[in-house]
């Protein structure tokens, strides 16, 4: 009787003392989930400011009005027969469902809670490499704070667009092809991630990556693996409404000419600010000098290393690149962390202390959305006053807007007041129009650059930026046009 009492007893004392170790090894996940959230709620304004927001959430409006994916762009008026590739189409839905019915708290959530889960999954991948609780938590809190880029806006990649899918996706398929214990999954991810944005292409960089690494090794096994989950991908993305010509929105963006007036596909050192970007380029240096210091002898995967390097030169050379590899290189700067930690350092100790500060991160969590909803919005660039001015006045009007705001006015119109051009570029208009369009942005102006468009185009209303002082004089001293209306950001200049 005392030996079942006793069994009885450690049996139901048990339980309790295996869920409190449970708490307590999830302290990392919750320290850094809970604070990441809190840096990422904090800057809620920032995850708004996507000048292509607008256009967004008027196409995912459009495809539930119509039930169906639209081929031919309505809102504008120099479309001609281009076709319009949706890249994004399921993205816009979901958006446009959310802002429905929780307005901009509700999208605003929602990226919060795609960069939660990958913190979450950087977490697991750098404590499944062998890496010490302090030098993932470092490590994966770094590289999490960096990545979004919000020293750089609008430039921002975790943020109310579909790039955040693609940031996203990315770390899911680099941890299970790590892990390569779940790449059955990847074709099934590349479903969705096919009909959520453009970005798709990099998962088949990741798994040709892991393929070439397991060649070289010579490790048939998972060189198979990848392969066939390769294939199952490349197959998985006809699964879209646009079929094989998915590829060809993603041709027309990709190498286009108009990336070179696009700042994310600038590089890096055009869109550096200071003194924002410093924390950026002292990670970058820390993980060079510990990769050149470690080439050798540091047991990182090698998939990591070359990622890791790979994105960081593609990263130089064009800014959007930028981010990925912060969130490569989370494993390779963890293992090299852990190396200068001290081996006596009790992990134990660390999570219950991780798990008590990360308590507290997720208490202050609705206090720091209860601050920042207010100022949840639109960029303010074209306000509702002045679209409905524009509606009121210039509906019948053959417009030529800037391209920051003709998002902002598709979203805030819905095609009432057409527009010349918008962040779309060459999946939606011609690729003619695009350059008349840019060689008009120099800040010195060029009369005969100008006097063609105005003429080609029949333009006979132009809003644009107000503090563009050399168009003022152009075209109201020059060719007799009349500033008719002035916002905070905006001018409508007319025709006479």
């Amino acid at each position: 009787m005392d030996a079942l009492e006793a069994w009885g007893g450690s049996r139901f004392d048990r339980a309790p003392k295996t869920i409190r170790a449970y708490f307590q090894r999830s302290g990392i996940y919750i320290f850094l989930i809970s604070f990441a959230c809190v840096y990422y709620l904090s800057n809620g304004p920032l995850l708004l400011e996507h000048y292509d927001l607008g256009w967004h959430l008027a196409a995912g409006d459009l495809i539930r009005d119509r039930g169906n994916i639209p081929f031919q762009d309505p809102w504008s008026f120099t479309l001609g027969d281009r076709q319009w590739h949706n890249l994004s189409w399921l993205w816009d839905v979901i958006a446009s469902v959310l802002f429905q019915y929780t307005k901009f708290s509700g999208l605003t959530l929602f990226v919060v809670a795609c960069g939660a889960v990958i913190v979450g999954y950087l977490t697991s991948i750098c404590l499944s490499s062998g890496a010490s609780a302090t030098a993932v938590c470092i490590s994966v809190f770094s590289a999490c704070l960096l990545y979004p880029s919000f020293a750089t806006p609008p430039n921002i990649y975790l943020a109310a667009s579909p790039n955040t899918a693609t940031m996203l996706f990315c770390v899911i398929f680099y941890g299970e092809c790590l892990k390569r214990t779940r790449c059955f999954l990847l074709p099934v991810i590349m479903v969705l991630w096919a009909n959520l944005h453009g970005g798709f292409v990099l998962g088949f960089l990741i798994v040709g990556i892991f393929c070439g690494a397991a060649l070289l090794r010579r490790d048939w096994l998972n060189f198979k693996i990848y392969s066939f989950a390769g294939a199952g991908c490349l197959v998985a993305i006809c699964i879209n409404p646009l079929g094989w010509h998915i590829y060809d929105g993603v041709v027309a963006t990709l190498g286009h000419f108009v990336q070179a007036y696009i700042t994310e596909w600038l590089s890096y050192f055009q869109n550096i600010t200071m003194p924002g970007s410093i924390p950026g380029v002292v990670y970058i240096l820390i993980f060079i000098g510990f990769e050149l210091r470690y080439r050798g002898s540091s047991p990182v995967p090698l998939e990591s290393r070359l990622l890791s390097w790979l994105f960081l030169f593609l990263g130089l050379y064009q800014f959007r690149y930028m981010s990925f590899f912060f969130l490569f290189s989370t494993v390779a700067l963890a293992l090299h962390i852990d190396r200068l930690l001290p081996k006596q350092l009790n992990n134990f100790e660390v999570q219950k202390s991780l798990l008590a500060a990360g308590i507290f991160g997720a208490c202050a969590l609705p206090m720091t959305f209860m601050q920042i909803k207010p100022a949840l919005e639109l960029p303010q660039m074209l306000s509702e006053q002045d679209a409905l001015y524009l509606q009121t006045h210039f509906s019948h009007a053959r417009l030529l807007n800037h391209w920051n705001v003709g998002g902002l006015l598709i979203f805030r119109t819905q095609g009432a007041v057409p527009v010349f051009v918008d962040g779309r570029a060459a999946t939606a208009y011609p690729d003619d129009l695009l350059r008349d369009y840019f060689k008009l942005v120099e800040l010195e102006i060029s009369e005969t650059a100008w006097d063609t468009v105005l003429e080609k185009y029949q333009i006979d209303t132009v809003l644009w930026v107000k503090a563009h002082e050399q168009l003022r004089r152009f075209l109201v001293d020059k060719r007799g046009w009349k500033e008719e209306y002035a916002g905070v950001y905006e001018s409508i200049y007319v025709k006479p």
